[in-house]
């Protein structure tokens, strides 16, 4: 244990050392990031922990709206990176787009939404989350599907109207249940059921392969057609 401590100058590790004793060497460590590297990498950490506990507490409240309704997740079931929600009821189909604008004041002009000078556009991504909606299902379900887009804030600021938006309903998330419940009863317990059976399915979220036109076409004769080397699709001309 003593040679451990006492080693001499035949010590190869020594080599490479100054009178003090000390190495001169520096080595750098190309695997440890830097400070600046390390601090963002926390603060993006953070940033993610904190939308997804902000994501599972609207998921939460969404399941309160009651019984008589179902609620599908859409950034769970398309992947999507937006707040949005399929909320099938007895008032009929939703997509319900959730904003938190905090203290902020919320301003609406008809289309257009003014928060602290901005002019995001909300009211354009709730109709193009509920287009996206009524594609899927209808094209599932081989009939017409509506669904109605419903913008709802979930901030604290105060909601005011100078106009309020066409084809897309506003309301504060706090006032969701009773506006959704306010439409009426437009579906049948047993067709809400269906429905949101058909939106749980991953195939309804999923685009129909797309077959190019040059692989439809139908290059070879068909019976009846002439077989000399003219197209499938044109006629020998007559002499």
């Amino acid at each position: 244990m003593t040679e451990l401590l006492h080693r001499g100058g035949s010590d190869p590790r020594s080599e490479g050392m100054g009178m003090t004793g000390t190495d001169e060497r520096i080595i750098v460590d190309p695997v440890r990031p830097s400070p600046m590297d390390w601090m963002r990498v926390r603060r993006a950490e953070r940033e993610s922990r904190r939308a997804e506990a902000a994501h599972h507490r609207l998921v939460q409240r969404m399941s309160n709206l009651g019984d008589d309704w179902r609620v599908l997740d859409l950034k769970e079931a398309t992947g999507s990176d937006r707040e949005s929600f399929l909320a099938v009821g007895p008032g009929g189909v939703f997509a319900v787009t959730v904003k938190d604008h905090g203290r902020s004041r919320v301003a609406f002009a008809g289309d257009i939404v003014q928060i602290d000078g901005r002019r995001p556009k909300y009211v354009e991504e709730a109709r193009a989350n509920a287009r996206m909606a009524a594609e899927a299902l209808s094209r599932s379900a081989g009939v017409s599907i509506p669904v109605m887009p419903v913008l709802a804030f979930a901030g604290s600021g105060k909601i005011s109207f100078y106009g309020v938006p066409k084809r897309c309903l506003v309301t504060s998330y706090q006032d969701l249940g009773r506006v959704l419940s306010a439409r009426g009863n437009r579906l049948a317990s047993d067709t809400v059921d269906k429905v949101f059976a058909l939106a749980t399915q991953p195939a309804t979220w999923m685009n129909p392969p797309y077959v190019a036109l040059a692989d439809r076409y139908r290059w070879y004769p068909e019976e009846g057609h002439a077989t000399d080397g003219t197209g499938a699709d044109k006629r020998t001309s007559s002499r």
